[in-house]
């Protein structure tokens, strides 16, 4: 599996199609170690051909994964408390 480390702006576009808001400045709440942050701070794994999934950079927690199928997303943000507009 081609995987590719990224910083969370690099989410923006595949996010930018599901959301109707900036993502890179939204801000959430981690379930695993209860940091917030933006997103924009996230660390950003491109797995290739399979989606990318963001993680916590304070305790790599999986906090949304993003996947392509067909014309659509599934997305997953059960890592997360909570996301909120920037």
């Amino acid at each position: 599996m081609d995987e590719l480390r990224l910083d969370g702006n690099a989410a923006a576009g595949p996010l930018g199609e599901v959301f109707s808001f900036e993502v890179t400045t939204a801000e959430y709440a981690c379930r695993g170690c209860g940091r917030a942050g933006r997103l924009g701070e996230a660390m950003v794994y491109d797995v290739r051909d399979l989606g990318i999934i963001i993680r916590c950079p304070g305790c790599d927690y999986a906090l949304i994964r993003l996947a392509p199928n067909r014309d659509r997303y599934l997305v997953d943000l059960g890592g997360t408390s909570y996301l909120t507009t920037g």
